[in-house]
């Protein structure tokens, strides 16, 4: 049996997920006559604390859109982590769709510090230079290995923000991890945040789905948005049940996952020639380093074991619901014999 800790992506629907997914009570969603598409967004606006929500069916149209409703036109660019996902998973789509211009920062952890998005920031009424105008901040951070920004952290990046009036964008594709890793409210995560989502398929557990919430001004302009580019859906009632389910039955679990991935950087820790640091281990993300990446992720995946990999020598395991703690045994176990073989 093959134990996937390639991402948390790859979960697949419980059986009570199953049975809401048949149960759901739909309607036409685009005429806004889906009830469970509506108490949805209705939730996920109450959990955020914005005014409301749109229901959409990835985290990258989330991003995407959110992009598109800041960004202006006449050069205006964006701040945020260089490994964050919309630099490295969406396809160039900020500069294709919104025409953004992208500043990439540094930092530890996938999270930079207020004093490097001052330092990035142009003078007002530079015509020579893009118009700074947005922040973003990706909670956890991906490629930064599961980290979460600390509320005391976003609030030293939100006051730069404010005080040059930029706007503000929450990438939270993994944000109830740093819920349950943090103890903090979601809505207390994304607090002055103008927008901010919730993705359902990663340690949710959803198959399809994430959630736009802000302004209802916003949200209106963003529906907008979601037609033009084919997001607009039907009888969506089947899909939003299932995130339901999740916000009801998975967020708690996830501190399973937490543990899970802990007890993996601890096992690698002690395995000749990985290089892993797991008192950085947060949430369910483990990175680490060995001499060839590429033949490791390989000789896993004739095993059994499937892992992603990112440059050389990086390697990325990610936990989630259907990875117990014999499934981390049994990777464990599969690293050590391929690094001596």
């Amino acid at each position: 049996m093959t134990v996937n800790l390639y991402s948390d992506t790859q979960t697949r629907p419980t059986e009570g997920m199953r049975r809401a997914i048949a149960a759901a009570e739909v309607g036409d969603e685009q005429r806004g006559l889906d009830p469970t598409v509506n108490a949805l967004q209705e939730r996920v606006a109450e959990l955020l604390g914005q005014d409301a929500a749109l229901f959409l069916p990835t985290g990258t149209l989330c991003n995407e859109i959110s992009i598109r409703l800041h960004i202006r036109p006449g050069g205006d660019e964006m701040y945020l982590h260089r490994s964050s996902h919309p630099i490295v998973a969406e396809a160039g789509a900020p500069a294709a769709f919104s025409g953004a211009m992208i500043r990439a920062l540094d930092g530890d952890g996938g999270m930079y510090s207020p004093d490097e998005l001052e330092g990035a920031l142009h003078a007002p009424g530079d015509r020579y230079a893009a118009r700074s105008r947005l922040v973003c901040v990706e909670q956890t951070t991906n490629l930064g290995g599961g980290r979460v920004w600390s509320r005391a952290r976003i609030d030293a990046v939100l006051e730069v923000a404010r005080r040059h009036g930029l706007r503000a964008h929450l990438d939270g594709a993994r944000l109830m991890n740093a819920v349950v890793a943090s103890g903090e409210e979601a809505s207390s995560f994304a607090s002055g945040f103008d927008t901010a989502w919730l993705d359902f398929t990663k340690g949710l557990g959803a198959p399809v789905g994430a959630c736009l919430a802000g302004s209802r001004e916003l949200i209106d302009e963003a529906w907008r948005y979601k037609q033009m580019l084919g997001g607009a859906l039907r009888q969506a009632g089947i899909v939003a049940a299932a995130d339901l389910y999740a916000l009801d039955h998975h967020v708690e679990r996830l501190a399973e996952d937490h543990a899970n991935a802990r007890a993996l950087a601890e096992g690698l820790a002690s395995i000749d020639g990985v290089a892993v640091a797991p008192e950085e281990v947060e949430t369910n993300i483990v990175l680490f380093d060995v001499a060839d990446a590429a033949a490791l992720v390989d000789r896993l995946a004739a095993d059994g074991i499937e892992m992603s990999r990112f440059g050389p020598t990086r390697v990325r395991a990610v936990t989630h619901l259907d990875v117990d703690r014999a499934g981390i045994d049994r990777a464990l176990v599969a690293v050590c014999d391929a690094l001596r073989g």
